[in-house]
């Protein structure tokens, strides 16, 4: 009998441990968004403008309520204050999304950048390193950017 009972708590610890270890969509989500964020604080300068561009792109991208936009964005902003670097973001969305998807972040992300009409070279920097982050090729980086800019 107790060994009936720890078998019992040996598998639902198992179970337990596998429930921790797999990633949600919203893991995805806040991963996606902490780079969105990330790249509007870089220049040190973290406007309304873009704050609400993340807003827009969160509820047209995921279909979330203003409620639920805020509070991905107040739990990417607490994940990267955590964080050492932005790997962590980058390995959870290389293990999930594809090539394509990874490109539509980027493009993203090149919208956030130019809210402003510029691009400083904190931004410039960024970028880089995220397309290398999110195995992009250059040619991937700069045709999403002429993308956006052309849009």
């Amino acid at each position: 009998m107790i060994d009936k009972i720890k078998q019992f708590f040996d598998k639902a610890k198992v179970e337990v441990l596998k429930d921790e270890n797999q990633t949600t969509e919203h893991d995805i989500r806040v991963a996606t968004c902490a780079l969105f964020v990330e790249i509007a604080r870089i220049d040190e300068e973290f406007t309304d403008a873009e704050m609400e561009t993340i807003l827009a792109i969160l509820k047209e991208k995921y279909g979330l309520s203003q409620e639920h936009a805020d509070a991905l964005v107040a739990e990417a902003e607490k994940e990267l204050d955590q964080s050492v670097d932005l790997w962590q973001f980058a390995s959870l969305i290389n293990e999930n999304y594809s090539n394509e998807e990874k490109i539509e972040i980027i493009e993203t992300l090149w919208r956030i950048v130019y809210v402003d009409g510029k691009m400083d070279a904190h931004e410039h920097y960024l970028m880089g390193k995220l397309q290398n982050l999110l195995r992009l090729t250059h040619d991937q980086l700069i045709t999403a950017k002429l993308k956006v800019l052309h849009s």
